[in-house]
């Protein structure tokens, strides 16, 4: 969804959002594509796990592996990762006091909440609030 903003939108010198390498993950650097992304994201019923991330925090470099293996495998949720030392505003406005801090949104709203390197949990959580498409029996 987020490069779908971006084509949208346009973007300037080096505030295009960026996916990860081999991943779905969208990387934002910019708070003005940020609140695009998640303004739109509040018109659909879809889940947004955004991964609240430092450069210089071990336990995030921990988790970059499985965030990016688990974007790869839920394809209905859209996975987005913030470095706080760059949007420091976006980590006040969710009140981020620890990293890595995995918030679950759904219509803009925080649904869940995990902290710290817990893979198993943020899958859990994940696998709780996805919209999963229901077939007749």
């Amino acid at each position: 969804m987020g490069s779908t903003i971006s084509s949208l939108f346009g973007a300037g010198v080096g505030e295009e959002p960026e996916p990860s390498a081999d991943s779905r993950v969208t990387a934002f650097h910019s708070s003005d594509r940020w609140q695009l992304h998640f303004d739109a994201s509040k018109k659909l019923n879809k889940l947004m796990v955004v991964d609240f991330t430092a450069t210089w925090c071990g336990p995030c470099k921990f988790m970059a592996p499985a965030f990016d293996a688990m974007s790869a495998k839920y394809t209905d949720v859209d996975f987005v990762k913030v470095d706080v030392d760059e949007l420091a505003d976006v980590a006040r406005e969710f009140a981020v006091q620890a990293m890595p801090s995995f918030v679950l949104l759904k219509q803009g709203k925080e649904v869940d909440r995990v902290v710290g390197a817990k893979k198993d949990e943020l899958e859990k959580k994940i696998c709780k609030h996805r919209e999963v498409p229901k077939f007749a029996a």
